[in-house]
């Protein structure tokens, strides 16, 4: 069976959550998997191998579960960008906009270094809001983002016209229901 369908058969989708219309795709079927979880991050190394990457910035907090094993096999620094009040001392900040509110991420200033190239990375990329912020926070530090990374894709959703040109990879693609 190839990677694309295992993947795809452990990926829950959950209609009408968290609210009516909405399908979700809930990824913890992957963690419970440790063969399907084992080929998501083989298959994040053998995309990156090769890439001059310095760090990898991982969104709370699903997002933390895909990276911690990536930076580790890769030998890079994982930065953690949390929602705002989680870290202690100083940290870089920027406000955006949800389907239904407002909300806010931080990084620890200490952790970002300028001039590095950083791969973002989160467990689903939707709109690409909660991205770009981290994108935001990142380059105050002065930072730079050289690509977007996420275990599923909707780009139905146009998350590549808020990311701009910065590379976009997913193991996963859904195009609507």
């Amino acid at each position: 069976m190839n990677a694309h369908i295992i993947l795809d058969d452990a990926i829950r989708k959950i209609p009408d959550f968290p609210k009516p219309g909405i399908l979700f795709y809930d990824i913890t079927g992957i963690l419970v998997n440790p063969p399907v979880f084992r080929e998501c991050i083989d298959r994040m190394v053998e995309l990156y191998k090769d890439e001059r990457v310095d760090a990898i910035a991982a969104i709370e907090s699903r997002g933390f579960v895909f990276a911690a094993p990536f930076a580790e096999r890769l030998g890079i620094p994982l930065i953690l960008i949390r929602k705002k009040g989680k870290l202690p001392g100083k940290t870089y900040g920027c406000k955006y906009n949800l389907e239904y509110g407002t909300a806010e991420l931080e990084v620890h200033q200490a952790d970002v270094k300028a001039g590095e190239r950083i791969l973002v990375m989160d467990d689903l990329i939707a709109t690409g809001g909660t991205l770009n912020a981290a994108r935001n926070v990142l380059e105050q530090g002065g930072a730079s983002v050289v690509g977007f990374f996420g275990v599923v894709g909707l780009p139905f959703l146009n998350f590549q016209s808020v990311l701009g040109t910065i590379p976009v990879q997913t193991l996963i693609e859904y195009h609507g229901e």
